[in-house]
């Protein structure tokens, strides 16, 4: 059986790795020097003969090819021709290049092989650019358009909007000139539709940013007509952009939903972007119905806070307490897509990762999701607060059902600020009870709620005058949260109310320790440093405030009081100035302007301002006082009557007013119509003894029969006087006399004749007021006009700043709802 078995011999065993070495002789460079047919080819015109075809029978192999192992193979091509300067049956085949690579027609015979020209020298210099030609200035006015359009760009973004206008125009100028050049030299469509596009956009948006709408909106006209330009017809949502600024919501609703049409449902973000205009237009239109649908597919599609609270606001137009409820809660559903605060906590000591914690914790992206989250907060906390009294039978079971779902949903922790907000409804309705009970509800919470309720049961009280609840409340805030600024402001101002000044600046500096920009405590430690008397750190004070604060006209006029007590007159006055810029018709700042020129001697200029005080408040009796009495002083006796009888008619039972009136008649010359005055006065007043002086002076000057009587009258008036006089007298005290004052007395004339120029009538034009008691006329005592400018929108200023909280998380919890003491944002 094994003999028919044959081995195969070593010697035919195929080598696996044969032919590696062996390649396209084509390749072989050593020995091209010794190739008989290649010099040739090289020397003479072989190179150029026709080729020969492939019908030769055979290559003959003319030299060696060396391989890796020195012996010498013949390789056929693989098309059945000799290999390029081979020579068969002695003719040597010709090159089959038509043109040799670096050899020329005329090269000479014999000459030496450079194949890359080296010998020809250096290559010539680079041809000049020719800047006079038509495509390069077609290319440097194209690009000094486009750096035209950018320079537009970045002016507008400066807030520069008058030269990004004009730069958008020079844009769109050179443009033009560029675009007739370009049609001069190629064709038309060659031409540069991007530039165009950009150019047009540009100028469009800079018209409008200019609130030139018009022109805006014809520069969109040209764009969207243009058929070259692709993706035009998404600028119909600026044109309606446009017509919303111009109210002319039919056309912006119309160009809204064109341009919804034009863009395709791939572009999902825009598409509901445009939906959200629609729906603002429909809510200024007032077609809430077709706001809420538009807002109702945006929820659907893709939930955001706006389109939330928009939904809400329409529901809440149309009265829909079951719509009102959903739009609620379909926006607690719309997420936030934040980090939880607990990422940035440090879970280890590890240093890197604390770093790394330490790097992030107050990064632009963790600001951007703080703003996010203050947001949506602001968002539900407005919308609780505008529905709760709508959505139930009572605004109370409305609060309540929105508390249940804020605290179901991921803001739990709003649910204490709706409670909060539950009590300021009551404050708002006056139920003050009710507004204690829900806040006294927090007193077994944690601290920061408690601290906040605890806050705004102090203000309460505080407001009430129950200084020891007040007192109790704020110890209690304090201890739950002694950084809180608001908190240790009520504890300062309880401690004001009892008097106890350097207790109070203690407070209100731990406040400002503790906040410095607590305008409150700020403001009340300057009141402080006042009834201390330490004013030159209550100038500082107000001062630091002022620079918070730069229009606050309770500000203004404290630093201008300080100046005052510092006896600094002029810079009293120029603060008073900017205090009358920010409240022109403020009748006590004009007032006590008056009052400081008039200190300083400036009669017209003090007239100037009790005028202007007079006529923004008529009824201010010192103000009336005072310009009876400067017409008196400068003899315009009967301009003065006016005065003195708008002050008879606000005191109609001061009888010195009328008394006035008539002196003023009677200094004037008009003797009959004082006499009628004096008589008026005898009837209503019939035992003032200045009236009847006058009477019988005037009857006997005019002689009159009625002078014996008022004669008689007077003498009856002026004995009973003297047995009262004694009376009083006799019933004190040796020591203990003092004289009485008679308000509403007259004096009598002490001169010699009945002229207007008797001294006992004269005013000095030293004071402001009347004459005294021991002269003929009688006036109210010169009152000075109260130092602390009092607001009529505004709080007392004199009296302690009392702060609250208007958020737990801030502590500011009731400024705007139980803003009485505060100042205003």
């Amino acid at each position: 059986m094994m003999e028919n078995v044959h081995l195969a011999p070593e010697t035919d065993e195929d080598d696996l790795y044969s032919g590696f070495n062996d390649y396209n002789p084509a390749y072989d460079t050593e020995e091209l020097e010794n190739d008989t047919g290649f010099q040739q080819a090289v020397r003479t015109s072989h190179g150029r003969r026709p080729p020969v075809t492939a019908k030769i029978p055979s290559t003959a192999v003319s030299r060696p090819i060396a391989t890796g192992y020195g012996s010498k193979t013949s390789l056929t091509s693989s098309m059945g021709r000799p290999m390029t300067g081979t020579i068969q049956d002695g003719v040597a085949r010709p090159m089959t290049a038509v043109r040799a690579a670096g050899f020329s027609k005329a090269a000479l015979r014999g000459s030496a092989f450079d194949p890359l020209g080296q010998s020809r020298g250096p290559a010539p210099p680079l041809e000049a650019k020719n800047e006079d030609s038509p495509e390069e200035k077609i290319r440097q006015l194209e690009k000094k358009v486009n750096e035209l359009v950018e320079e537009s760009c970045i002016a507008n973004s400066c807030g520069d909007l008058k030269l990004a206008l004009e730069k958008a125009k020079d844009a769109g100028r050179k443009e033009r000139v560029l675009v007739r050049q370009r049609e001069q030299v190629t064709s038309p469509e060659n031409i540069n539709l991007d530039l165009t596009y950009s150019v047009l956009f540009n100028l469009a948006s800079q018209y409008s940013a200019n609130e030139m709408y018009a022109e805006a909106l014809n520069t969109y006209q040209v764009i969207v007509k243009n058929k070259m330009f692709s993706n035009a017809g998404r600028l119909k949502v600026n044109m309606g952009n446009i017509y919303l600024k111009q109210r002319n919501y039919s056309k912006a609703i119309k160009f809204y939903r064109m341009a919804l049409d034009q863009i395709p449902s791939v572009h999902k973000e825009m598409r509901i972007k445009i939906m959200q205009n629609i729906g603002i237009t429909f809510i200024k239109t007032g077609q809430y119905s077709d706001a809420i649908n538009s807002f109702e597919h945006i929820m659907s599609m893709a939930p955001s806070l706006k389109a939330g609270f928009n939904l809400i606001l329409s529901c809440f137009a149309i009265g829909d307490r079951e719509k009102m409820k959903k739009a609620f809660q379909k926006l607690i559903a719309v997420p936030l897509e934040i980090d939880e605060d607990d990422k940035y906590i440090s879970p280890s000591d590890d240093p890197h990762t604390n770093l790394l914690i330490e790097a992030i914790k107050n990064d632009h992206l963790r600001q951007m999701e703080r703003e996010r989250k203050a947001m949506a907060e602001k968002y539900i906390m407005t919308a609780a607060k505008l529905i709760a009294p709508v959505i139930e039978a009572s605004f109370a079971v409305g609060y309540n059902w929105c508390v249940e779902v804020v605290k179901a949903s991921q803001y739990v922790e709003l649910a204490n600020d709706l409670e909060i907000n539950k009590a300021i409804t009551y404050l708002r309705q006056k139920d003050f009870n009710q507004a204690v009970d829900t806040l006294k509800m927090f007193e077994k919470k944690d601290s920061r709620v408690k601290s906040a309720a605890a806050t705004n049961l102090s203000f309460l009280y505080y407001l009430e005058n129950e200084f020891a609840q007040a007192s109790s409340y704020a110890d209690l805030a304090v201890s739950s949260d002694r950084y809180n600024p608001s908190a240790l402001t009520n504890k300062g101002n309880t401690v004001f109310a009892n008097g106890d000044y350097e207790k109070a600046a203690e407070f209100y500096k731990e406040a400002l320790r503790n906040d410095s920009s607590c305008t409150e405590a700020l403001y009340n430690i300057g009141l402080t440093y006042k009834k201390l008397n330490r004013l030159d750190e209550a100038l500082d004070s107000f001062l630091k405030l002022h620079a918070i604060l730069r229009n606050s006209a309770q500000v203004l006029c404290q630093i201008a009081n300080v100046y005052e007590l510092m006896e600094d007159p002029n810079q009293a006055i120029e603060w008073l100035m900017q205090l009358i810029s920010v409240v022109p018709t403020d009748s006590q700042a004009l007032s006590k302007l008056g009052e400081l020129y008039d200190s300083e001697g400036d009669k017209s200029q003090a007239f100037q301002y009790y005028y202007e005080s007079y006529r923004y408040f008529p009824s201010n009796i010192e103000v009336i006082e005072w310009l009876g009495a400067y017409y008196i002083d400068t003899q315009f006796c009967e301009k003065a009557i006016q005065y003195f009888e708008r002050a008879s008619l606000i005191q109609p039972t001061q009888v010195k007013w009328q008394l006035m009136v008539a002196s003023c008649f009677r200094r004037s010359g008009n003797y009959q119509k004082a006499l009628d005055t004096y008589k008026e006065i005898h009837r209503k007043f019939p035992e003032n003894v200045e009236c009847l002086r006058f009477l019988v002076r005037l009857c006997t000057d005019i002689g009159l029969k009625e002078v014996q009587e008022y004669a008689t009258k007077l003498k009856r008036l002026e004995k009973m006087k003297e047995m009262r006089e004694q009376r009083i007298k006799s019933g004190r005290d040796s020591g203990g006399g003092s004289r009485s004052k008679r308000e509403g007395s007259a004096g009598s004339d002490s001169g010699q004749n009945s002229s207007a120029s008797s001294k006992s009538e004269r005013l000095s034009a030293k004071l402001r007021a009347l004459p005294g008691t021991d002269e003929p006329y009688e006036s109210s005592g010169n009152k000075e006009i109260d130092a602390s400018y009092v607001d009529p929108l505004g709080p007392q200023i004199e009296r302690p700043k009392t702060a609250a909280r208007k958020r737990i998380d801030e502590d500011d919890f009731a400024d705007e709802e139980l803003g009485d003491d505060l100042l205003p944002e």
